[in-house]
């Protein structure tokens, strides 16, 4: 048993205070006293993309238990949600508590086991990070590789899957890095073919370019909510297949991680044909209640629209663009991402500045490159909420006053 500390040692004997009282060293810090302070911004980068007012409710609403029965509703709403934007019927269809890298890793450390073969598309960062997630859980890694504004011929793929047997095959959809909408037709039917899942992300891409689950054969697909869903970032919608469940759900090994083993998140989310849901973490609540709203924005507007509305902004974009004399980075107009448009950095500029003046007299953010494409682009995104050509021409504007302002002059 414990033994009962006597209480005049508990007390300072001289002042009669309570030695927890007077431990405190740390001050309350200064900043802490004063309130928080966020600027409006018009966040025309590639994400986060703006919260429109609705969302932003949605999210401010009082919080309920994470296992009221009424939470439970309100996920299986969101499910529903996913799989209209996914256009799949995949049961194992859920969001991830966190942002499109906890989907990315959740994919990764469900499906594969250490020791077996992954094969990751490079075109920019996001194969780059699925690469070092499979290596660092003990996949052992294999790569096809382009520089950013590549993309992959169905030829190239199957090559690749015949050579090194893999288990899984990752491609970005979305390759926000570069600009780049990758083509999926077939890719599904080829890594069947090879008895390998399709992975694909589509964190920049859902909602702005079209992408069909089920019948482009996707084994798991993931994406994200602050882009085209325009929710807060922390939430990641993800789905999986009956055979990608086969494989995870018939393992020899436990994944890496417990956060997010697939059989306690199918449990939390009632996909796993059980009575009873079991604790297992506490899901955001208010991230849940925002992309249950985002994801109703989108089942109101409908798929075919939001795709023909963000093709019909980005051409006004480009043209906009190459009128100021702008070179887009990817030259096929079938391949640019309707969601972030890259444009080649124009000569006799320092883009850190361009971006610097851009937000200094604007309040417009937009980017430069990510991972590989760093000093090659600059990007702007144009998302959901923040899609419409009256953005697109203040997007014009502020570029156009940069570029006369920033000019640097030839050494």
């Amino acid at each position: 048993g414990f033994t009962q500390v006597p209480l005049e040692s508990a007390r300072s004997t001289k002042h009669g205070v309570h030695r927890g009282m007077s431990s405190v060293t740390i001050p309350p810090p200064a900043c802490m006293l004063r309130p928080l302070e966020a600027p409006f911004r018009y966040l025309f980068g590639p994400g986060p993309s703006n919260v429109p007012p609705r969302i932003l409710a949605a999210g401010g609403r009082p919080i309920i238990g994470h296992m009221h029965s009424e939470m439970f509703g309100i996920m299986n709403d969101i499910k529903k949600g996913i799989q209209y934007a996914f256009q799949t019927s995949n049961n194992m269809t859920l969001a991830m508590s966190g942002s499109g890298h906890t989907a990315m890793e959740c994919a990764v450390f469900n499906i594969v086991e250490p020791g077996e073969s992954v094969l990751v598309a490079i075109n920019g960062i996001w194969g780059e990070r699925v690469a070092e997630i499979a290596e660092r859980m003990g996949a052992k890694v294999h790569t096809l590789f382009k520089t950013p504004g590549g993309h992959f011929t169905n030829a190239e793929i199957e090559q690749a899957l015949a050579k090194h047997k893999p288990v899984l095959f990752f491609l970005a959809h979305g390759e926000s890095s570069s600009g780049l909408v990758h083509p999926v037709d077939g890719v599904g039917d080829i890594c069947h073919k090879y008895n390998c899942l399709l992975l694909v992300d589509s964190v920049a891409s859902l909602g702005a370019a079209p992408l069909l689950m089920d019948q482009q054969n996707i084994d798991i697909l993931y994406t994200g909510s602050q882009k085209a869903l325009n929710a807060p970032p922390g939430t990641a919608p993800i789905s999986f297949s009956e055979r990608a469940c086969h494989k995870m759900f018939n393992r020899k090994t436990k994944p890496v991680s417990y956060l997010l083993d697939m059989t306690h998140l199918s449990n939390y989310w009632g996909n796993d044909g059980k009575p009873e849901r079991k604790y297992h973490h506490t899901g955001p609540v208010s991230g849940f209640f925002a992309l249950r709203e985002s994801l109703a924005i989108l089942a109101e507007m409908g798929l075919e629209n939001s795709w023909s509305h963000h093709t019909e902004v980005a051409e006004y974009l480009w043209k906009g663009l190459e009128d100021l004399g702008l070179k887009l980075f990817i030259k096929d107009k079938d391949l640019r991402l309707p969601s972030v448009t890259t444009i080649a950095i124009p000569e006799g500029y320092d883009w850190k500045e361009l971006l610097a003046y851009i937000m200094k007299h604007h309040q417009i953010e937009f980017t430069g490159g990510l991972g590989p494409s760093v000093g090659m682009v600059l990007r702007i995104g144009l998302m959901g909420y923040n899609c419409n050509k009256a953005n697109a021409a203040m997007a014009l504007a502020a570029l156009e006053d940069a570029l006369k302002q920033c000019r640097k002059s030839k050494a």
